[in-house]
């Protein structure tokens, strides 16, 4: 690991608690979702990233349940939520985050932490922008609201897909559904091999080739400029509210850029910053190092703010 700011605190509580794995009925969906710790906790809110799903928290949710509430939703058309067709849902980002808005009213999580990864920031920052009272800080990783935060030749290869959707532009877009894709986002710059689980890969592609599912992503992906769009309010949310904010970073991202974790920091200069020798999907190398960060700033988060 590389520090940052401050020294990484002593590890993580070393107790497991038994993970509950529910789905309950929300704007008539079947949402699935992993829950552990005390009913009564302050909840932890965790939103995956793509090809992922709650599975990306297998090993995190454990390490932070002993003392607080963790909750982790698979998306609309994620890991066992339901996968509606294009003609039954919009598959916007918008219309995921209004869908997790009510998951949260349904299991009964009135406040929380968001943890934020990939595309459980746009949906992330849509709660906060929406609810900002419900909020009682956010974690991020490796998840941006700039587009320099970008690296170049992803948004080289995105933007015309962006600009004008067709079949010659859908195909380098299409990569990003193939095995090969799936396994380079989790093995690129994940500098512990031995603790890289196949499980990872292999369970993200098997609900990318389920039939149907292609169209549903591409949708996702052609969606995902209206968060581009958004970027500025996202910063100006942040700037003014000065949430408290935890930022982890897995610098060697391949899709996210260090200037991702610079912005974080440059609008709000309190946030706590700590860096690892990892990939986009850090948690699968460094979820100690990351949990024990986690705790840390949990437990130094008031209960009313």
């Amino acid at each position: 690991m590389i520090p940052a700011e401050a020294a990484v605190p002593s590890k993580s509580s070393p107790t497991a608690p038994i993970v509950q794995y529910r789905t309950v009925k929300v704007k008539g969906l079947d949402i699935f979702y992993r829950e552990a710790g005390p009913k009564e906790a302050p909840v932890v809110l965790l939103l995956h990233g793509f090809p992922s799903s709650s599975h990306m928290f297998r090993d995190l949710i454990p390490r932070l349940a002993s003392d607080y509430r963790v909750i982790a939703p698979d998306y609309p058309g994620f890991g066992s939520s339901e996968a509606p067709s294009l003609q039954q849902f919009s598959y916007s980002f918008e219309a995921l985050a209004n869908v997790i808005e009510a998951f949260t009213e349904t299991v009964g999580a009135s406040r929380y932490v968001i943890y934020m990864q990939d595309y459980g920031g746009p949906i992330g920052f849509r709660l906060a922008l929406k609810h900002p009272e419900r909020v009682r800080g956010i974690i991020v990783q490796n998840a941006v609201i700039n587009v320099e935060g970008w690296n170049p030749d992803v948004v080289k290869a995105i933007a015309p897909f962006w600009q004008k959707r067709s079949p010659e532009t859908e195909q380098p877009v299409r990569a990003l559904l193939k095995a090969e894709t799936t396994r380079f986002q989790y093995t690129h710059g994940a500098t512990r091999a031995d603790l890289l689980s196949p499980d990872a890969w292999i369970h993200d592609q098997a609900g990318l080739d389920r039939p149907g599912n292609d169209a549903l992503q591409l949708q996702m992906l052609w969606n995902y400029q209206d968060n581009v769009a958004q970027y500025p309010t996202w910063q100006d949310f942040l700037k003014n509210t000065q949430m408290p904010l935890l930022i982890a970073w897995g610098d060697n991202d391949p899709y996210f850029t260090l200037k991702g974790a610079e912005q974080f920091k440059a609008l709000v200069p309190s946030a706590e910053r700590y860096h690892f020798d990892a990939g986009h999907f850090a948690l699968e190398t460094h979820v100690d190092e990351i949990a024990t960060v986690s705790r840390a700033f949990l437990a130094r988060l008031p209960l009313a703010r």
